[in-house]
């Protein structure tokens, strides 16, 4: 493998999974998915990072994965965030254009003016983004520089998250020996990986049902009007079938996987599953039936409250392309015809496109965030700064790292 080649690897740390994903990017810009690494994700609740040990050991699991399907050491990452805590919000700058004409410097003052809103103490900024330029009184410009005029507008969309919960993140990236190069927000690489440029034009919404989170995003005229994230997701579908069916949370996983319909109509009288009982009893057999009676309330709730999420961003009637489901908790069966119920709108299920290489593992809606970030990373940093070492520079880093180990173990 040359050593002028660009790499890049996207860590999307879920509540369920950790999931790291290499990328080889070639000087056409093309991208091919070299390396795939996952681990169950221990340490986290939510989204949010609340045993660091834990997470730092499923991340060097993870990665340690991957680097070993790619051949070559990872030390720098783009990561996914997810969580309750995220918020965002659009604001609007206005500056005078000195020179006759915008340039970078104009765009910049323009965004850094909508940027200057009281932000608390534990609270930052995670992501500006530039929903559309006005010059003078012409709006709708999505680039307006060297376009003439002596007032700059911009309308962008402001996500922040806690302060705590970002640098548990970055700490379990460093602690696991990674560099993290962008923080970037879930439903924002989602979206990278599975929404076409006709559907943000026309106007669409994304929600990615994850393990311990559901998050959306709604786009209009190519840019992103709205983001929120609900602390409900498929482990809550999970926990329920533990409780109804009295059987361990780890049989119940397998239960929703293997078996789990999100939609009880879709479901035939004589279909059966096999039930583990708690303590050693005897497996039971029960309908399938009442397993997809028990999922379909869970599910019809966490898109209700997504609906109403929709509802409250004012721009439910510009959602012309319907609504965009992906995330690992979105394979289940049903889930579309759920999702029509409760929309009232058209819905399809999002998988991951746009990349090479390992395509066959990786065109799942449980690599959507993980894709994503990829996507994201290429668009935004153009490759620079893309880097991972050679397998004989690894040799060699581990080596010296030892050395610098048993040094200070001396001294």
């Amino acid at each position: 493998m040359s050593k002028k080649e660009e790499f890049v690897v996207g860590l999307d740390i879920g509540t369920t999974k950790i999931c790291a994903l290499v990328a080889e990017i070639s000087k056409a810009r093309e991208i091919n998915i070299i390396g795939i690494g996952t681990h169950p994700s221990l340490g986290l609740r939510k989204g949010v990072v609340v045993n660091i040990e834990s997470t730092v050991a499923s991340v060097k699991k993870a990665v340690e994965e991957a680097e070993l399907m790619a051949g070559i050491e990872i030390d720098s990452v783009y990561v996914g965030i997810a969580g309750g805590h995220i918020r965002g919000f659009n604001s609007h700058g206005v500056v005078a254009v000195k020179e006759g004409e915008v340039t970078n410097k104009d765009i910049r003052r323009a965004i850094d003016a909508a940027t200057a809103v009281a932000m608390p103490l534990d609270r930052e900024v995670i992501h500006v983004l530039p929903q559309e330029f006005i010059v003078d009184d012409q709006d709708g410009i999505r680039d307006p520089l060297g376009i003439s005029g002596v007032r700059l507008e911009v309308k962008v969309h402001i996500v922040t998250g806690a302060v705590a919960s970002a640098q548990n993140i970055i700490k379990s990236c460093n602690r696991a020996g990674l560099n993290v190069k962008d923080i970037v927000l879930q439903q924002l690489a989602s979206s990278e990986a599975v929404l076409t440029p006709d559907e943000k034009d026309l106007g669409v919404a994304l929600v990615d049902v994850g393990g311990g989170t559901t998050d959306l995003a709604i786009y209009y005229q190519g840019s992103i009007k709205h983001t929120s994230v609900i602390a409900l997701g498929g482990n809550h579908v999970t926990n329920d079938i533990a409780v109804g069916l009295r059987t361990p949370t780890k049989e119940a996983e397998m239960i929703k996987r293997k078996y789990g319909c999100a939609f009880a109509s879709l479901v035939k009288a004589n279909e059966t599953v096999e039930v583990t009982s708690m303590g050693g009893r005897e497996p039971r057999i029960l309908s399938r039936k009442v397993l997809s009676e028990i999922i379909q309330p869970r599910v019809e709730e966490i898109f209700r409250l997504i609906h109403q999420e929709i509802k409250r961003s004012g721009i439910e009637d510009l959602i012309s392309s319907g609504v965009v489901i992906t995330g690992g908790a979105s394979i289940m069966e049903g889930i579309q015809e759920v999702g029509e119920q409760v929309f009232e709108l058209p819905v399809r299920l999002g998988t991951p496109s746009g990349v090479g290489g390992l395509v066959d593992i990786v065109s799942s809606p449980l690599y959507s965030t993980a894709v994503g970030l990829i996507l994201y990373a290429v668009k935004n940093h153009n490759g620079k700064g893309f880097g991972s070492t050679s397998s004989d520079t690894r040799l060699f880093n581990k080596v010296l790292k030892r050395m610098k180990e048993w040094i200070q173990e001396f001294f």
